[in-house]
């Protein structure tokens, strides 16, 4: 993707109440490119728990894998005691016809360090799979891919991405495409007060160019949570007389609980051949 193209990519902005507000009114979607905030990260994943693609949905959310890099997973390259898992393939799709391919950029092919929980879901995910291959015997398919079908045949990305955006529609949320859960990785590492280069890492992006630019937008709205957040635990006396919310673990990147029926959750009319490979999108 040149710098031409790169300067045509819309910014990102957060699910904030006021635009889920706005979203269930008129069911107008602010920006191509949206992401959830903490509180909605963890609903969706609270509803997806229990689907055989949560542990790839909890590694996208977490540490910002795009869909090709998590479907092209493999095996072989997650390492659970170094905390860690190494990105040097993924699945692409030409049409409705997939392969399996190398990331386009040298930046793409890396580690990502992984956190203890995230560690303990891909553990558990190996361990049923385990099970699986075991149980069926010469019906299984071998491809060292970390995330497969029943049988181990590799996943087909835009299965993926219908059981998403259905995890979406169920657990209520506003909506967003799955290459967004993407951005929402590093929404949240930057929340969590991660520098711009550690997130650049974490997403391999070619330059921490390419990362300032794409998240501009949301580092306020980060910035003003992160203020909300840190008057919140400042214990006052005074604060239910003056009608303050001191003291409240919520942050007003958080949306609250919905007032009124939204709007049919329709998946985002955008072009989701980002998500296919390295440079579709940042």
């Amino acid at each position: 993707m040149s710098a031409g193209e790169r300067l045509l990519e819309p910014h990102t902005l957060v699910w904030t109440p006021e635009r889920v507000l706005q979203w269930q009114r008129t069911g107008a979607i602010p920006c191509p490119v949206m992401v959830w905030t903490p509180e909605q990260t963890g609903r969706f994943l609270d509803v997806a728990i229990n689907h055989p693609l949560y542990p790839l949905f909890h590694l996208i959310a977490h540490i910002g894998l795009r869909r090709g890099e998590a479907c092209g997973l493999r095996r072989s390259e997650i390492g659970l005691a170094a905390g860690e898992v190494r990105i040097s393939n993924q699945i692409v799709q030409w049409g409705w016809e997939t392969g399996e391919s190398s990331p386009k950029t040298d930046e793409s092919v890396n580690a990502v360090a992984i956190d203890q929980d995230t560690a303990l879901v891909l553990a558990q995910h190996l361990a049923v799979q385990d099970a699986d291959r075991a149980r069926l015997g010469s019906q299984w398919k071998e491809h060292d891919l970390a995330f497969t079908q029943w049988d181990g045949s590799p996943l087909h990305p835009a299965h993926v991405t219908d059981v998403f955006y259905e995890l979406s529609r169920q657990a209520g949320l506003p909506p967003i495409r799955l290459h967004d859960l993407r951005h929402g990785a590093a929404t949240l590492a930057l929340a969590a007060g991660v520098e711009m280069k550690v997130v650049q890492r974490m997403l391999r992006h070619s330059s921490i160019t390419v990362t300032s630019d794409t998240y501009t937008t949301v580092l306020p709205q980060v910035a003003f949570a992160a203020a909300e957040a840190t008057a919140a635990i400042i214990p006052r006396q005074s604060a239910r007389s003056l009608g303050l919310a001191s003291g409240s673990p919520t942050t007003t990147m958080d949306s609250p609980e919905p007032e009124e029926t939204p709007p049919e959750n329709q998946n985002p009319q955008v072009d989701e051949t980002q998500d296919l490979g390295s440079e579709g999108a940042p």
